[in-house]
């Protein structure tokens, strides 16, 4: 029988799909199986300071360093300045904006601890785009760092349902109240399905989606992937670049390290040398970032010691072996390559160490099943290509059930990304769904265009997509970013057709090529190539 919520606020239990709508949730290994009572602020924080580890580190950051005592302590404060000041009851939503800082981790915590539901966004998201996030989430109180405020006030103005900020970043009113706080505060008992989190997908194919997390899938994420592949100790130190409004970030650079009772260095700016440098200074020994982080940082490993690495985690979008090839014989570390989503929380498929196939995804983490489909849902043989679908501990709730249908079928979380498994049980990326290009009657996959463009040596970035036309219907069109900010002709526009024909089959080559200074991405790195094709269909 379902605990009983600890929700006086019941928006995250009216707000959810139908039923019949859920995913299946499977929990075929014993530690998934959690008590129904269950607050993971609790299990990552209060836990390890009554279990001897208090005085260990937690929180790093440029001339700072928090012992997991003094998180819980700031995250204590918090909790009791959302209670007793704020009026904060269990089920409320709390938006959260800063970029990766000591204080923004504190606040998540203090926000999960209150009982309360914590929804953080980008820090680069504008007025606008935070106001869908008001609105649809029905947000009165946010918690903001001062250097990102001017943006959440536009966002007031247009959602005035958001009825007060606080700032916090130096003595500003979050700290000025904390600072009468005893730091003394018990955590609300909450039950293990009560919505902890709304993340906010990041729209790399459109407006973004709210997914309700619960207090058992955040356990769940920590106790599938990191143990099968990331095997932290205590004693390692994670960084990386995602934002922690981004599940992979969260997940990567607060929730697992906590797990692990190891440290996290949080930097507000990880530009490829703030992350060097900051590798090099505290030893991180775990790293998370985006493919494209690997590649902006190969060119300048030489000015930096990161012998300390030992893990290096990569997801967001496929890996191309390119960039594995040239990171591992630059580092002589290979790296860990893996696909999850904002709506199963994180990774679900992923290899380690001599489990990993260069260009391979690879197997299914465990606690997950997953399986290649066809348009019928049927399970295709292997070799075929279809749709990946998945189910584990977590799976897809989507805030007002926006769109359930479309990424659940038959209790399996779909997961728009074109897929083939071999025999051995490693699933190989060929596209998203709306990746794979069709010109001529041939079926072509952007991401495979990109990987053969990605060996060329003087190609940094590039996005392939559907550029209509006459006479195939489409064509594939590569957008080219260069190395060293070289500037491109129609001399190197036929070398690099000439040099994907000679890597993959010919008819594949890009037919257009336009030479770019950047692509559009989101906030977490994502090359949203759906703005290309819209760029493309509009000319």
């Amino acid at each position: 029988m379902a605990e009983k919520s600890a929700h006086s606020d019941t928006f995250a239990a009216e707000n959810l799909p139908r039923p019949e709508t859920l995913p299946d949730l499977i929990f075929t290994r014993p530690e998934l199986n959690y008590p129904g009572r269950l607050n993971c602020a609790v299990e990552l924080v209060d836990r390890a300071v009554a279990e001897g580890d208090g005085a260990r580190p937690a929180i790093l950051a440029p001339g700072l360093c928090w012992s997991y005592a003094e998180l819980q302590q700031q995250a204590n404060r918090i909790a009791q300045v959302l209670v007793e000041d704020l009026a904060i009851v269990p089920g409320n939503r709390v938006l959260l904006r800063a970029a990766n800082t000591p204080m923004l981790a504190a606040c998540w915590l203090g926000v999960v601890k209150a009982g309360a539901i914590a929804v953080a966004t980008m820090p680069l998201l504008r007025g606008r785009e935070m106001s869908w996030v008001i609105d649809k989430a029905e947000i009165a109180l946010a918690l903001c760092d001062e250097k990102l405020g001017q943006e959440l006030a536009a966002a007031q103005a247009l959602s005035p349902r958001l009825a007060r900020i606080i700032h916090f970043g130096g003595n500003t009113e979050l700290e000025q109240i904390m600072a009468g706080k005893s730091g003394q505060f018990w955590a609300v008992d909450t039950a293990a399905e009560d919505t902890c989190i709304i993340a906010f997908t990041s729209g790399t194919t459109g407006g973004p989606k709210g997914v309700m997390h619960c207090h058992r899938d955040v356990m769940a994420a920590c106790d599938c992937f990191p143990p099968a592949c990331v095997k932290a100790t205590k004693d390692d130190i994670f960084c990386g670049s995602p934002p922690l409004a981004f599940t992979f970030g969260l997940g990567g650079l607060l929730l697992f390290p906590l797990r692990a009772r190891a440290a996290t260095l949080l930097l507000e700016q990880a530009s490829p040398d703030n992350l060097l440098a900051g590798i090099a200074e505290h030893k991180a020994s775990v790293l998370f970032t985006a493919p494209t982080g690997f590649r902006a940082m190969l060119d300048k490993l030489g000015g930096y010691d990161i012998s300390s690495l030992r893990r290096c985690i990569s997801a967001g979008e496929t890996l191309p072996k390119a960039t594995f090839e040239a990171w591992r014989a630059a580092t002589g570390l290979a790296i860990i390559d893996g696909i999850g989503s904002t709506e199963l929380l994180h990774i679900f498929i992923s290899s380690a160490d001599e489990e990993i196939r260069p260009g391979a995804t690879g197997k299914v983490v465990p606690g997950y099943e997953a399986r290649v489909i066809g348009e019928d849902g049927q399970e295709l043989p292997a070799g075929e290509v279809g749709r990946l679908a998945v189910r584990g501990p977590t799976g897809c709730r989507y805030l007002r059930g926006e769109k359930q249908a479309n990424y659940v079928e038959k209790g399996w979380n779909v997961t728009g990304d074109a897929y083939h498994m071999d025999r051995d049980g490693y699933f190989w990326f060929e596209a998203r769904d709306d990746d794979m290009i069709i010109s001529a009657g041939y079926n072509i996959s952007g991401p495979e265009v990109e990987a053969s463009l990605l060996e060329h040596e003087m190609v940094a970035e590039c996005a392939c997509v559907a550029s209509p036309d006459a006479a195939r219907g489409n064509i594939v069109k590569a957008f080219v970013v260069l190395r060293g900010g070289e500037k491109g002709n129609a001399a190197l526009i036929e070398e690099l057709q000439n040099f994907v024909k000679g890597n993959i089959a010919p008819y594949k080559y890009p037919r257009a090529i336009e030479f770019v200074d950047q692509l559009p991405k989101t906030g977490t790195g994502k090359v949203q190539r759906f703005r290309l094709r819209e760029l493309e269909v509009a000319r």
